[in-house]
């Protein structure tokens, strides 16, 4: 089942592994944590000036997970890996999906980001912590 579930989010992955080899040229460094590649933009701890305009402190692709720093990926590890495990579930979709769910929520008058359901599931499974606690 486990390699199923990589094999059907391996092209979300792809994408963060892309975005992992562009951001390696500029001191990024990467290193595999229970099976999910973690990347620190800025490994020393001190982000640069950039990390002010990016709109994310962490940012999920498939089986990859981008952040600022180090001390962030094990902040929002178990937010993260909550996106993983919806990459796992819808796969691809999850690139359109993702965003229309933004979307219905600023039609009903919402947040985009506060109200996604996909995000409301992910600070549910933070409140729980990592790893996820089965209920």
């Amino acid at each position: 089942m486990a390699l199923l579930a990589y094999a059907w989010a391996a092209p979300c992955t792809a994408v963060g592994v892309c975005l992992l080899a562009a951001a390696w040229l500029f001191g990024a460094r990467a290193r595999i944590f229970a099976g999910v590649i973690e990347v620190a933009l800025w490994p020393d701890g001190h982000p640069g000036p950039l990390a002010r305009a990016l709109p994310f402190t962490a940012i999920t692709f498939g089986h990859s997970v981008i952040a600022l720093t180090w001390r962030e990926q094990d902040r929002l590890r178990a937010h993260e890996r909550e996106h993983v495990r919806q990459y796992e579930r819808w796969g691809v979709v999850f690139f359109i999906a993702y965003p229309l769910s933004s979307l219905w929520q600023v039609v009903r008058g919402r947040h985009y980001y506060w109200d996604n359901w996909f995000e409301v599931q992910a600070r549910q499974a933070e409140r729980m912590g990592w790893p996820r606690r089965q209920p």
